[in-house]
């Protein structure tokens, strides 16, 4: 798995990871508190939910710090020639249609956002290539022959 990530991707692990030990997690510790002065702990639910949810919280926020330690801040370079790290890319496919992608590390990938981990079936094909470079995408859904069209660090309008 690729360390690298964007500045804005890690302000958002960051935040993430902040909320989670700064407010959620006093929060399960608080329900739990509470559920457990009702009672039988055997068969409270507010009590069996907290002390599962407080575990998810938990393992989720170890993986978070694990990550952030390892994780270095990469910047687009200003005039992309070479499609890398945080570039966007645009391509053509073989019905003529085109997208635009940026190429992101797999902690922050979102491709409802146009963001793609570098470590994908397509950032891996895309890496290295310039404009007019035709691209064999290889896919599970099937190859995908593609070209690309445009290299920026910001987004296409």
């Amino acid at each position: 798995m690729t360390n690298m990530i964007s500045a804005e991707g890690r302000k958002k692990l960051q935040e993430r990871y902040d909320f989670l030990w700064e407010t959620e997690r006093p929060r399960m510790v608080k329900n739990m508190a509470d559920a457990a002065a009702e009672g039988d702990r055997s068969e409270n639910a507010e009590y069996i939910y907290s002390k599962k949810r407080l575990r998810e919280i938990d393992r989720e926020l170890r993986h978070l710090g694990d990550r952030l330690k390892v994780l270095k801040v990469v910047y687009p370079p200003l005039n992309p020639t070479l499609v890398s790290f945080g570039c966007w890319v645009t391509y053509e496919d073989e019905e003529g249609e085109e997208r635009s992608y940026q190429l992101v590390g797999p902690d922050e990938f979102d491709v409802s956002l146009g963001k793609i981990s570098v470590d994908s079936p397509v950032g891996k094909a895309l890496l290295g290539k310039k404009v007019d470079d035709e691209v064999l995408i290889r896919r599970p859904a099937g190859d995908l022959s593609v070209t690309i069209t445009a290299i920026a660090s910001k987004r296409p309008q």
